[in-house]
Protein backbone atom coordinates (compact mmCIF):
# COMPACT_ATOMS: atom_id res chain seq x y z
CA UNK A 1 0.00 0.00 0.00
CA UNK A 2 1.42 3.51 -0.51
CA UNK A 3 2.28 5.47 1.89
CA UNK A 4 -0.42 7.96 3.06
CA UNK A 5 1.91 10.56 3.47
CA UNK A 6 1.34 13.81 0.85
CA UNK A 7 2.95 13.23 -2.46
CA UNK A 8 3.32 15.95 -5.14
CA UNK A 9 1.52 15.78 -8.65
CA UNK A 10 4.48 14.45 -10.85
CA UNK A 11 4.77 11.38 -8.10
CA UNK A 12 1.03 11.20 -8.35
CA UNK A 13 0.96 10.88 -12.04
CA UNK A 14 4.13 8.15 -12.30
CA UNK A 15 2.21 6.16 -9.37
CA UNK A 16 -0.99 5.96 -11.26
CA UNK A 17 0.97 5.73 -14.73
CA UNK A 18 2.74 2.47 -12.87
CA UNK A 19 -0.89 0.82 -11.99
CA UNK A 20 -1.95 1.01 -15.27
CA UNK A 21 -3.40 4.02 -18.28
CA UNK A 22 -6.71 2.77 -17.14
CA UNK A 23 -6.29 4.34 -13.86
CA UNK A 24 -5.75 7.66 -15.24
CA UNK A 25 -8.09 7.34 -17.92
CA UNK A 26 -10.95 7.27 -15.13
CA UNK A 27 -10.14 10.32 -13.79
CA UNK A 28 -11.31 13.77 -14.72
CA UNK A 29 -8.45 15.90 -15.95
CA UNK A 30 -8.58 18.30 -12.62
CA UNK A 31 -8.00 15.49 -9.90
CA UNK A 32 -4.90 14.33 -11.98
CA UNK A 33 -3.34 17.43 -11.28
CA UNK A 34 -4.98 19.19 -8.73
CA UNK A 35 -1.92 18.40 -6.00
CA UNK A 36 0.00 21.18 -4.96
CA UNK A 37 3.39 20.43 -4.28
CA UNK A 38 4.83 23.63 -3.22
CA UNK A 39 2.10 24.95 -1.03
CA UNK A 40 5.06 26.61 0.83
CA UNK A 41 5.26 28.62 -2.39
CA UNK A 42 4.58 32.18 -2.86
CA UNK A 43 1.52 32.56 -5.11
CA UNK A 44 2.14 34.52 -8.35
CA UNK A 45 -0.83 36.67 -8.34
CA UNK A 46 -1.14 40.03 -8.97
CA UNK A 47 3.01 39.69 -8.85
CA UNK A 48 4.63 42.87 -9.49
CA UNK A 49 8.37 42.56 -9.89
CA UNK A 50 11.23 45.07 -9.15
CA UNK A 51 11.00 48.28 -11.67
CA UNK A 52 13.64 48.50 -14.25
CA UNK A 53 14.44 51.66 -15.34
CA UNK A 54 15.43 50.17 -18.53
CA UNK A 55 14.34 46.79 -19.99
CA UNK A 56 17.08 44.86 -21.62
CA UNK A 57 16.06 42.03 -23.45
CA UNK A 58 16.63 38.92 -25.28
CA UNK A 59 14.90 37.18 -28.55
CA UNK A 60 14.01 33.62 -28.81
CA UNK A 61 13.14 33.01 -32.41
CA UNK A 62 13.12 35.99 -34.89
CA UNK A 63 10.45 34.66 -38.04
CA UNK A 64 7.70 36.28 -39.43
CA UNK A 65 6.56 36.65 -35.63
CA UNK A 66 9.73 37.33 -33.88
CA UNK A 67 10.64 39.90 -36.24
CA UNK A 68 7.78 42.37 -35.98
CA UNK A 69 8.50 42.14 -32.27
CA UNK A 70 12.02 43.43 -32.64
CA UNK A 71 11.03 46.27 -35.15
CA UNK A 72 8.64 47.30 -32.91
CA UNK A 73 10.66 47.40 -29.60
CA UNK A 74 12.68 49.27 -31.23
CA UNK A 75 9.70 51.82 -31.10
CA UNK A 76 9.82 51.91 -27.49
CA UNK A 77 11.67 53.59 -25.02
CA UNK A 78 13.58 52.25 -22.21
CA UNK A 79 14.22 49.40 -24.37
CA UNK A 80 17.46 47.68 -24.98
CA UNK A 81 17.99 44.84 -27.39
CA UNK A 82 20.66 42.79 -26.07
CA UNK A 83 20.68 39.51 -27.64
CA UNK A 84 18.73 37.26 -30.28
CA UNK A 85 18.81 33.76 -31.17
CA UNK A 86 17.33 31.82 -34.19
CA UNK A 87 18.49 28.64 -35.64
CA UNK A 88 18.61 30.19 -39.00
CA UNK A 89 21.32 32.39 -38.86
CA UNK A 90 20.23 34.63 -41.54
CA UNK A 91 16.99 35.72 -40.17
CA UNK A 92 19.16 36.58 -36.84
CA UNK A 93 21.20 38.54 -38.60
CA UNK A 94 18.00 40.33 -40.81
CA UNK A 95 16.56 41.56 -37.16
CA UNK A 96 20.17 42.34 -35.70
CA UNK A 97 20.47 44.79 -39.07
CA UNK A 98 17.37 46.55 -38.11
CA UNK A 99 18.50 47.52 -34.95
CA UNK A 100 21.86 48.92 -36.37
CA UNK A 101 19.20 50.74 -39.08
CA UNK A 102 18.05 52.23 -36.21
CA UNK A 103 20.80 53.35 -35.01
CA UNK A 104 21.32 50.97 -31.96
CA UNK A 105 24.07 48.97 -30.88
CA UNK A 106 24.17 45.61 -33.08
CA UNK A 107 22.87 42.48 -30.62
CA UNK A 108 24.94 39.33 -30.32
CA UNK A 109 23.54 36.71 -32.33
CA UNK A 110 23.16 32.90 -31.25
CA UNK A 111 22.37 30.37 -34.21
CA UNK A 112 24.45 27.50 -33.43
CA UNK A 113 20.98 24.57 -32.92
CA UNK A 114 18.22 24.80 -31.37
CA UNK A 115 19.64 24.80 -27.47
CA UNK A 116 21.64 27.67 -28.28
CA UNK A 117 19.14 29.78 -26.44
CA UNK A 118 20.38 28.64 -23.49
CA UNK A 119 23.90 30.07 -24.00
CA UNK A 120 21.82 33.04 -24.36
CA UNK A 121 19.66 32.31 -20.94
CA UNK A 122 23.06 32.39 -18.84
CA UNK A 123 23.71 36.01 -19.50
CA UNK A 124 23.10 38.45 -17.01
CA UNK A 125 22.69 41.59 -18.78
CA UNK A 126 18.71 40.55 -19.80
CA UNK A 127 16.19 41.39 -18.08
CA UNK A 128 13.34 39.60 -20.37
CA UNK A 129 12.99 37.12 -23.49
CA UNK A 130 10.59 37.15 -26.20
CA UNK A 131 9.81 33.83 -27.15
CA UNK A 132 8.43 33.41 -30.56
CA UNK A 133 9.34 29.74 -31.65
CA UNK A 134 7.04 26.56 -32.59
CA UNK A 135 4.75 25.74 -29.88
CA UNK A 136 6.76 22.57 -28.60
CA UNK A 137 9.33 24.87 -27.37
CA UNK A 138 7.28 27.55 -25.25
CA UNK A 139 7.05 25.64 -21.97
CA UNK A 140 11.19 24.63 -21.97
CA UNK A 141 12.23 27.81 -23.11
CA UNK A 142 9.97 29.95 -20.81
CA UNK A 143 11.10 27.28 -17.69
CA UNK A 144 14.78 28.14 -18.31
CA UNK A 145 14.21 31.91 -18.94
CA UNK A 146 12.67 31.41 -15.57
CA UNK A 147 14.92 29.44 -13.99
CA UNK A 148 17.82 32.12 -14.81
CA UNK A 149 16.16 34.91 -13.42
CA UNK A 150 14.43 35.99 -16.57
CA UNK A 151 11.25 37.09 -17.20
CA UNK A 152 9.46 35.02 -19.82
CA UNK A 153 6.81 36.34 -22.75
CA UNK A 154 5.71 33.97 -24.88
CA UNK A 155 4.10 33.30 -28.13
CA UNK A 156 0.13 31.66 -28.37
CA UNK A 157 -0.44 29.10 -27.10
CA UNK A 158 1.87 29.29 -23.77
CA UNK A 159 1.61 25.57 -23.58
CA UNK A 160 0.06 22.32 -25.07
CA UNK A 161 -0.67 19.92 -22.81
CA UNK A 162 -2.04 20.30 -18.98
CA UNK A 163 1.34 19.04 -17.63
CA UNK A 164 3.32 21.86 -19.43
CA UNK A 165 0.88 24.48 -18.38
CA UNK A 166 1.59 23.11 -14.94
CA UNK A 167 5.43 23.34 -14.96
CA UNK A 168 5.11 27.25 -16.24
CA UNK A 169 2.48 27.81 -13.54
CA UNK A 170 5.00 26.15 -10.68
CA UNK A 171 8.17 27.82 -11.82
CA UNK A 172 6.49 31.73 -12.36
CA UNK A 173 5.45 31.02 -8.64
CA UNK A 174 8.92 29.64 -7.53
CA UNK A 175 10.92 32.29 -9.26
CA UNK A 176 8.51 34.82 -9.22
CA UNK A 177 8.93 35.60 -12.58
CA UNK A 178 6.38 37.15 -14.69
CA UNK A 179 5.39 34.32 -17.30
CA UNK A 180 2.65 36.06 -20.14
CA UNK A 181 1.19 34.79 -23.03
CA UNK A 182 1.40 37.72 -25.22
CA UNK A 183 -2.35 37.23 -26.44
CA UNK A 184 -1.97 40.12 -28.21
CA UNK A 185 -6.01 40.45 -29.73
CA UNK A 186 -6.50 41.49 -25.84
CA UNK A 187 -4.91 44.69 -26.69
CA UNK A 188 -7.55 45.32 -30.23
CA UNK A 189 -9.44 48.47 -30.34
CA UNK A 190 -12.43 46.68 -30.68
CA UNK A 191 -11.72 44.19 -27.35
CA UNK A 192 -10.42 47.18 -25.09
CA UNK A 193 -13.96 49.04 -26.04
CA UNK A 194 -15.92 45.86 -24.96
CA UNK A 195 -13.85 45.22 -21.80
CA UNK A 196 -14.84 49.04 -20.83
CA UNK A 197 -17.93 48.44 -21.56
CA UNK A 198 -18.71 45.48 -19.75
CA UNK A 199 -16.80 46.62 -16.89
CA UNK A 200 -19.04 49.90 -16.68
CA UNK A 201 -22.09 47.56 -16.95
CA UNK A 202 -23.26 48.33 -20.44
CA UNK A 203 -24.75 44.78 -21.02
CA UNK A 204 -25.72 44.03 -17.50
CA UNK A 205 -24.58 41.07 -15.83
CA UNK A 206 -22.77 38.87 -18.04
CA UNK A 207 -24.29 35.63 -18.90
CA UNK A 208 -22.44 34.07 -22.23
CA UNK A 209 -20.10 34.12 -24.87
CA UNK A 210 -18.68 33.14 -27.53
CA UNK A 211 -14.99 33.26 -29.13
CA UNK A 212 -13.25 31.64 -32.14
CA UNK A 213 -10.33 31.61 -34.25
CA UNK A 214 -11.96 30.47 -37.51
CA UNK A 215 -8.88 31.16 -40.45
CA UNK A 216 -7.94 29.64 -43.51
CA UNK A 217 -4.77 28.64 -43.04
CA UNK A 218 -4.26 25.48 -45.36
CA UNK A 219 -1.84 28.26 -47.51
CA UNK A 220 0.74 27.59 -45.02
CA UNK A 221 0.86 24.18 -46.16
CA UNK A 222 3.14 25.40 -48.95
CA UNK A 223 5.69 26.38 -46.50
CA UNK A 224 7.18 22.86 -46.62
CA UNK A 225 11.24 23.54 -45.34
CA UNK A 226 10.78 26.78 -43.51
CA UNK A 227 7.87 28.85 -42.04
CA UNK A 228 4.94 28.47 -39.77
CA UNK A 229 3.58 25.59 -42.35
CA UNK A 230 6.79 23.23 -42.11
CA UNK A 231 5.81 22.53 -38.39
CA UNK A 232 2.66 23.69 -37.57
CA UNK A 233 1.40 21.12 -40.53
CA UNK A 234 2.01 18.36 -38.60
CA UNK A 235 -0.08 19.66 -35.39
CA UNK A 236 -3.18 18.67 -37.75
CA UNK A 237 -1.91 14.90 -37.90
CA UNK A 238 -1.27 14.95 -33.58
CA UNK A 239 -4.43 16.07 -32.14
CA UNK A 240 -8.41 16.25 -32.63
CA UNK A 241 -9.35 19.30 -30.61
CA UNK A 242 -8.99 23.02 -30.64
CA UNK A 243 -5.22 23.47 -32.00
CA UNK A 244 -5.49 27.23 -31.08
CA UNK A 245 -7.72 28.62 -28.38
CA UNK A 246 -6.64 32.02 -27.02
CA UNK A 247 -7.24 34.42 -29.70
CA UNK A 248 -10.83 34.33 -29.36
CA UNK A 249 -11.07 33.11 -25.52
CA UNK A 250 -9.00 35.17 -24.17
CA UNK A 251 -11.03 38.84 -24.10
CA UNK A 252 -14.07 37.08 -23.42
CA UNK A 253 -12.23 35.15 -20.89
CA UNK A 254 -11.24 38.86 -19.36
CA UNK A 255 -14.62 40.27 -20.11
CA UNK A 256 -16.31 37.87 -17.19
CA UNK A 257 -13.48 38.18 -15.05
CA UNK A 258 -11.89 34.60 -15.33
CA UNK A 259 -9.50 33.42 -12.87
CA UNK A 260 -10.42 36.98 -10.83
CA UNK A 261 -13.74 36.16 -9.47
CA UNK A 262 -14.96 33.25 -11.54
CA UNK A 263 -12.89 30.58 -13.40
CA UNK A 264 -13.60 28.07 -15.79
CA UNK A 265 -15.10 24.40 -14.40
CA UNK A 266 -15.76 22.16 -16.97
CA UNK A 267 -16.07 21.81 -21.04
CA UNK A 268 -17.56 19.70 -23.88
CA UNK A 269 -16.22 19.21 -27.22
CA UNK A 270 -16.95 18.25 -30.62
CA UNK A 271 -15.02 17.97 -33.60
CA UNK A 272 -16.45 17.62 -37.29
CA UNK A 273 -14.42 14.86 -39.93
CA UNK A 274 -11.08 16.15 -40.80
CA UNK A 275 -11.40 16.59 -44.74
CA UNK A 276 -10.07 19.81 -45.63
CA UNK A 277 -6.33 19.09 -45.56
CA UNK A 278 -6.14 15.84 -47.31
CA UNK A 279 -7.95 17.17 -49.94
CA UNK A 280 -5.54 20.49 -49.98
CA UNK A 281 -2.70 18.37 -50.36
CA UNK A 282 -3.91 15.76 -52.81
CA UNK A 283 -4.61 18.94 -54.76
CA UNK A 284 -1.45 20.82 -54.58
CA UNK A 285 1.47 18.38 -53.87
CA UNK A 286 2.35 14.95 -55.68
CA UNK A 287 1.30 12.11 -54.48
CA UNK A 288 5.07 11.31 -52.90
CA UNK A 289 4.65 14.37 -51.02
CA UNK A 290 5.54 14.11 -47.03
CA UNK A 291 2.10 16.20 -46.42
CA UNK A 292 0.13 13.14 -48.46
CA UNK A 293 1.35 10.94 -46.49
CA UNK A 294 0.05 12.07 -43.74
CA UNK A 295 -2.88 11.27 -41.57
CA UNK A 296 -4.38 14.32 -40.51
CA UNK A 297 -6.89 13.58 -37.83
CA UNK A 298 -7.89 16.88 -36.69
CA UNK A 299 -11.74 17.48 -37.26
CA UNK A 300 -11.99 20.49 -39.54
CA UNK A 301 -14.29 22.79 -37.08
CA UNK A 302 -14.16 22.07 -33.15
CA UNK A 303 -17.09 23.38 -31.23
CA UNK A 304 -16.10 23.51 -27.32
CA UNK A 305 -18.63 24.85 -24.63
CA UNK A 306 -17.24 25.82 -21.35
CA UNK A 307 -18.78 26.38 -18.00
CA UNK A 308 -17.53 28.00 -15.19
CA UNK A 309 -18.25 28.29 -11.69
CA UNK A 310 -20.47 31.10 -11.03
CA UNK A 311 -22.06 29.61 -14.26
CA UNK A 312 -21.48 31.39 -16.99
CA UNK A 313 -21.57 29.87 -20.07
CA UNK A 314 -18.70 30.03 -23.42
CA UNK A 315 -18.50 28.65 -26.76
CA UNK A 316 -15.35 28.20 -28.43
CA UNK A 317 -14.52 27.19 -32.01
CA UNK A 318 -11.94 26.62 -33.85
CA UNK A 319 -11.35 26.10 -38.35
CA UNK A 320 -8.53 27.17 -39.41
CA UNK A 321 -8.86 24.69 -42.64
CA UNK A 322 -12.28 25.70 -44.30
CA UNK A 323 -12.95 27.80 -47.07
CA UNK A 324 -14.70 30.60 -44.56
CA UNK A 325 -14.15 33.92 -43.65
CA UNK A 326 -11.88 35.29 -40.78
CA UNK A 327 -13.94 35.27 -37.57
CA UNK A 328 -13.66 35.44 -33.52
CA UNK A 329 -16.86 36.25 -33.05
CA UNK A 330 -15.92 38.09 -29.74
CA UNK A 331 -19.51 37.72 -28.97
CA UNK A 332 -20.62 38.68 -24.98
CA UNK A 333 -23.86 38.58 -24.08
CA UNK A 334 -25.19 40.40 -20.67
CA UNK A 335 -29.31 40.77 -19.31
CA UNK A 336 -29.20 44.37 -20.79
CA UNK A 337 -27.39 44.08 -24.20
CA UNK A 338 -25.09 42.35 -26.25
CA UNK A 339 -22.14 43.17 -28.07
CA UNK A 340 -20.61 40.71 -31.56
CA UNK A 341 -17.96 41.20 -33.60
CA UNK A 342 -17.06 40.47 -36.95
CA UNK A 343 -18.66 42.54 -37.89
CA UNK A 344 -18.99 44.85 -34.49
CA UNK A 345 -22.28 45.26 -33.61
CA UNK A 346 -24.65 45.64 -30.56
CA UNK A 347 -28.20 45.98 -29.16
CA UNK A 348 -28.38 47.38 -25.55
CA UNK A 349 -32.10 47.46 -24.08
CA UNK A 350 -33.27 51.14 -24.02
CA UNK A 351 -30.40 52.63 -25.88
CA UNK A 352 -30.40 51.30 -29.07
CA UNK A 353 -33.43 51.86 -31.52
CA UNK A 354 -34.58 47.90 -31.12
CA UNK A 355 -33.97 44.30 -29.41
CA UNK A 356 -34.24 42.82 -32.33
CA UNK A 357 -31.66 44.54 -35.21
CA UNK A 358 -27.83 45.50 -34.51
CA UNK A 359 -26.68 48.97 -34.08
CA UNK A 360 -23.70 48.49 -36.29
CA UNK A 361 -21.48 50.87 -38.70
CA UNK A 362 -21.84 53.99 -38.41
CA UNK A 363 -24.60 54.28 -35.28
CA UNK A 364 -21.55 52.68 -33.29
CA UNK A 365 -19.55 56.00 -33.27
CA UNK A 366 -20.57 57.47 -30.29
CA UNK A 367 -20.31 54.58 -28.28
CA UNK A 368 -16.64 54.29 -29.12
CA UNK A 369 -16.48 58.12 -28.74
CA UNK A 370 -18.19 57.19 -24.98
CA UNK A 371 -16.58 54.23 -24.17
CA UNK A 372 -12.65 54.07 -25.67
CA UNK A 373 -10.48 52.67 -23.74
CA UNK A 374 -8.00 54.73 -21.76
CA UNK A 375 -5.02 52.69 -22.86
CA UNK A 376 -5.98 53.09 -26.70
CA UNK A 377 -6.78 57.09 -25.87
CA UNK A 378 -3.26 57.03 -24.99
CA UNK A 379 -1.31 54.64 -27.71
CA UNK A 380 -3.70 53.76 -30.14
CA UNK A 381 -2.73 56.49 -32.90
CA UNK A 382 0.45 55.58 -32.59
CA UNK A 383 0.07 52.04 -32.29
CA UNK A 384 -2.03 52.61 -35.88
CA UNK A 385 0.67 54.05 -37.16
CA UNK A 386 3.25 51.33 -36.18
CA UNK A 387 0.59 47.96 -37.71
CA UNK A 388 0.92 44.91 -36.16
CA UNK A 389 -2.75 43.56 -36.26
CA UNK A 390 -4.49 46.64 -36.79
CA UNK A 391 -2.37 48.23 -33.89
CA UNK A 392 -2.86 45.55 -31.07
CA UNK A 393 1.03 44.50 -30.91
CA UNK A 394 2.15 47.89 -30.44
CA UNK A 395 -0.34 48.50 -27.71
CA UNK A 396 0.26 45.27 -26.07
CA UNK A 397 4.20 45.23 -26.06
CA UNK A 398 3.87 48.75 -24.84
CA UNK A 399 1.78 47.92 -21.81
CA UNK A 400 4.56 44.86 -21.38
CA UNK A 401 7.72 47.51 -21.27
CA UNK A 402 5.39 49.80 -18.97
CA UNK A 403 4.90 47.64 -16.32
CA UNK A 404 8.27 46.08 -16.32
CA UNK A 405 9.64 49.91 -16.08
CA UNK A 406 6.98 50.86 -13.43
CA UNK A 407 6.93 47.67 -11.09
CA UNK A 408 3.51 46.45 -12.22
CA UNK A 409 1.39 43.38 -12.49
CA UNK A 410 1.08 41.91 -16.28
CA UNK A 411 -2.83 42.25 -17.60
CA UNK A 412 -1.95 38.69 -18.06
CA UNK A 413 -0.31 36.72 -16.06
CA UNK A 414 0.85 33.18 -16.00
CA UNK A 415 -2.85 31.37 -14.59
CA UNK A 416 -4.23 33.19 -17.83
CA UNK A 417 -2.14 31.28 -20.16
CA UNK A 418 -2.71 28.48 -18.50
CA UNK A 419 -6.29 28.69 -18.53
CA UNK A 420 -6.67 29.83 -22.00
CA UNK A 421 -3.91 27.73 -23.63
CA UNK A 422 -5.46 24.27 -21.48
CA UNK A 423 -8.27 24.35 -24.04
CA UNK A 424 -6.56 22.47 -26.59
CA UNK A 425 -5.28 19.02 -23.98
CA UNK A 426 -8.78 19.41 -22.53
CA UNK A 427 -11.12 19.54 -25.66
CA UNK A 428 -8.70 16.51 -27.22
CA UNK A 429 -9.91 14.21 -24.08
CA UNK A 430 -13.16 15.46 -24.60
CA UNK A 431 -13.69 14.80 -28.08
CA UNK A 432 -11.80 11.06 -27.45
CA UNK A 433 -14.36 10.55 -24.87
CA UNK A 434 -17.84 11.17 -27.35
CA UNK A 435 -17.32 14.94 -25.67
CA UNK A 436 -17.58 13.29 -21.98
CA UNK A 437 -17.37 16.61 -20.09
CA UNK A 438 -14.19 17.29 -18.82
CA UNK A 439 -12.86 19.43 -15.75
CA UNK A 440 -10.59 22.77 -16.02
CA UNK A 441 -7.59 22.19 -13.26
CA UNK A 442 -7.82 25.18 -10.94
CA UNK A 443 -4.34 26.84 -11.62
CA UNK A 444 -4.90 29.17 -9.17
CA UNK A 445 -5.46 27.28 -6.02
CA UNK A 446 -8.01 29.15 -5.11
CA UNK A 447 -6.28 32.75 -5.57
CA UNK A 448 -9.65 32.95 -8.08
CA UNK A 449 -11.92 33.74 -5.33
CA UNK A 450 -9.58 36.86 -4.51
CA UNK A 451 -7.64 38.28 -7.15
CA UNK A 452 -9.51 41.42 -8.51
CA UNK A 453 -11.00 42.13 -11.85
CA UNK A 454 -8.01 43.86 -14.49
CA UNK A 455 -8.42 46.99 -14.59
CA UNK A 456 -9.47 49.87 -16.89
CA UNK A 457 -5.74 50.90 -17.17
CA UNK A 458 -4.41 54.27 -18.44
Amino acid sequence: MMSKKRINRREFIHAAGATGVGLMAGLPAAAKLRENPMAEIQSAAALAAPKLETVRLGFIGVGARGSGHVAQMLMMEGVEIKAICDIHAPTAQASAKRCTDKGRPAPDLYTQGPDDYKRMLDRDDIDAVLISTPWEDHVRMSVDAMDRDKHAFVEVPAATTIEGCWDLVETAEKRQKHCMMMENVCYGREELLVLNMCRLGVFGELLHGEAAYIHDLRGQMNEVERGTGSWRTYQYAKTNGNLYPTHGLGPVAQYMNINRGDRFDYMSSVSSPSRAREVYAREHFPEDHKWNKLKFICGDINTSIIKTVGGKTIMVQWDEQLPRPYTRHNLIQGTRGVWGGFPDRMVVEGRTPSTHSWAEGDDLKPWYDQYEHPLWKRVGEEAVKAGGHGGMDFVMLWRIIYCLRNGLPMDQDVYDGAAWSSVTPLSAESVAARSKSVDFPDFTRGKWKSMKPLAIVS
